[in-house]
């Protein structure tokens, strides 16, 4: 038996005392849990009460409309803008797809479609649509359609009023189907007809790829689509074969597409069993950790990948994730900044959704999201200053930030396209006159030099020149524009008569002249017109081979690769400076 003493009672006083506090802190802890899962329970109430409300008032509203207004209701219409007005206010990425439109999301995700094969342009002079670029190996091609051809009827459905939409729905169709293609060709002037057997179109992912001087090889992929890690793997493995000692990567206006793609493609760089992209959204279902499932091709090889404003979603997880990785050197100028997934859901009457679920992480934690999508419309595209920005760190301690897409680690920025080219090329309003030099230049020439070497000469281009002149071709100049809206501010502000002098020789230094802005943009717009040249003889690949000969930031990329030191302190962490002391 325990002999009591007053040591034994302080004991059993404490413990009764733990005990209590015990005891309280318990109840207290599931007064707290009752209580937020009641709040939850009434937050969820009343979350689902507003959706039944409004889907009641949506409703009623239709119901309302369509027995009472004044005229009868294109219910595919009014309810489709309904939908899209709902989906606008979400993010730009969220996009319903009536059954009609099914096909182009298809198209998006494959890069597959029915076809003749060809890109087709609307001609402002003609107002008649035209064939612009037959593809290679393509049904367009394969008949003998050519640039400039202007279409006239589609199985004897008159094209002449028709937009481009209109004409190109009808070019499409399923793989194995024929219909009569009647065109006229500006060059003789005979109108002909083509019978067209559609195939299943597979737009290039890989529409060249090649070797360049010292050993360099150089990949351009288009779009992740389907199956586009396979094109780059071969042509990879290829350009091995010929002795490729590094790689230039082209991911330059490369809108994205597969996400999975996107980590098959790094997967040839990197280990296996490295995590690559993590995603993370509302649902369980859509949390999903990508990782490298094979062995890779090559670990040490130098890479440099080449990005701009254009290069989104599954570029930026292909170059985003090789620059966390300290795999690759990014060159050019700060990627789009997309770092939202999309998935797509099959809705009712053989309709599609395309739907935002997630965020995607790349290897060292960080999202690009640049784009604030909760605003109205859409979201806005706006790069968040660094200095609101987190930092995170590469595999090798190299500081990288989150938010407004990839910053490269070299920054080259491309030659700007003068705003007389944009008027020249069609772009804004155009009178052709640059199509009509075209079409004549390769009325005159059988045959052209390999596209490295094709040049406009000047002689050449002073035809060209002397062409604009007469056509009274006319664009609008920025600066001019600038400079009235400074004048009207400068009056509102009560300074324009004092510099009234000054404004006045400004605007006779600005006037329109198109001879001396022809001459001042020589160079580029000689390349605007070789562009539309080159695809003739050479289709596609011959456009980018001609292109990369002037590039810009293809030569630093060759710099960097030749420069093996450069190449490796580039992926490596800079030293931290220290601040120097300040003398007392």
């Amino acid at each position: 038996m325990t002999k009591f003493t007053l040591a034994n009672l302080n004991i059993v006083i404490l413990r009764y005392r733990t005990n209590l506090f015990t005891m309280r802190k318990t109840f207290i802890a599931l007064c707290v849990a009752a209580f937020a899962s009641s709040a939850a329970a009434q937050k969820e109430q009343d979350h689902n009460f507003n959706v039944a409300k409004n889907l009641n008032i949506f409703n009623a509203i239709y119901k309302n409309l369509d027995m009472m207004y004044v005229d009868t209701l294109d219910a595919d219409l009014t309810v489709g803008t309904g939908v899209n007005a709902m989906l606008k206010a979400l993010d730009p990425y969220t996009v319903y797809y009536p059954e009609d439109k099914v096909k182009d999301l298809k198209f998006m995700i494959t890069g597959k479609y029915g076809g003749i094969g060809a890109l087709i342009k609307y001609n402002s002079q003609l107002k008649r649509v035209t064939i612009d670029e037959p593809y290679e190996n393509m049904p367009a091609a394969e008949v003998g359609l050519k640039k400039g051809d202007i279409i006239l009827s589609i199985d004897n459905e008159d094209m002449t009023k028709k937009d481009q939409g209109y004409v190109s729905d009808h070019l499409r169709g399923d793989p194995g189907t024929s219909f009569i293609l009647q065109i006229k060709r500006p060059s003789t002037g005979k109108v002909m007809k083509f019978k067209v057997v559609r195939k299943a179109i597979q737009s290039p992912a890989v529409p060249y790829y090649g070797m360049q001087a010292n050993g360099v090889g150089y990949i351009n992929l288009s779009g992740f689509t389907e199956n586009c890690s396979r094109e780059v793997r071969r042509a990879f493995l290829d350009l091995k074969q010929q002795g490729m000692k590094s790689l230039v990567f082209d991911l330059r206006g490369n809108g994205g597409g597969s996400e999975s793609e996107a980590v098959n493609i790094v997967n040839m760089f990197v280990p296996k069993g490295k995590l690559i992209v993590s995603n993370r959204g509302k649902m369980q279902r859509s949390n999903y950790e990508y990782r490298t499932q094979v062995e890779p091709l090559d670990t040490v090889m130098p890479v440099v990948v080449l990005v701009d404003g254009n290069s989104a979603s599954a570029s930026e997880i292909t170059c985003g994730s090789l620059q966390d990785l300290d795999r690759a050197v990014v060159l050019g100028t700060r990627t789009f900044g997309k770092g939202l997934v999309q998935m797509t859901m099959d809705l009712p009457y053989n309709s599609a959704l395309k739907l935002t679920t997630a965020k995607y992480y790349i290897p060292s934690g960080r999202c690009i999201q640049a784009i604030n999508y909760k605003h109205n419309n859409g979201g806005t595209k706006e790069h968040v200053p660094d200095s609101l920005t987190k930092v995170f760190y590469t595999a090798n301690g190299r500081p990288v930030r989150d938010g407004g897409g990839i910053m490269p680690d070299v920054e080259v920025k491309a030659d700007t396209l003068p705003n007389i080219a944009f008027y020249l090329a069609g772009i804004k309003d155009s009178n052709e006159v640059l199509l009509n030099y075209q079409l004549d230049y390769i009325a005159k020439h059988p045959t052209i030099a390999q596209p490295e070497k094709f040049v406009i000469t000047d002689a050449e281009y002073d035809e060209f020149k002397q062409r604009v002149l007469n056509t009274k071709f006319t664009y609008d100049r920025e600066s001019e524009k600038f400079l009235k809206e400074l004048v009207k501010l400068a009056k509102f502000e009560g300074y324009y008569d004092d510099a009234k002098n000054e404004f006045n020789a400004l605007e006779k230094k600005l006037s329109h002249n198109i001879a001396k802005d022809l001459d001042i943009n020589k160079e580029a717009v000689k390349r605007l017109i070789a562009d539309g040249i080159i695809p003739v003889y050479y289709f596609q690949k011959g456009r980018i081979r001609h292109s990369l000969v002037d590039d810009k930031q293809m030569k630093a990329a060759l710099e960097v690769l030749a420069d093996s030191k450069r190449y490796a302190s580039l992926l490596k962490p800079q030293p931290k400076t220290t601040p120097a002391k300040t003398k007392k």
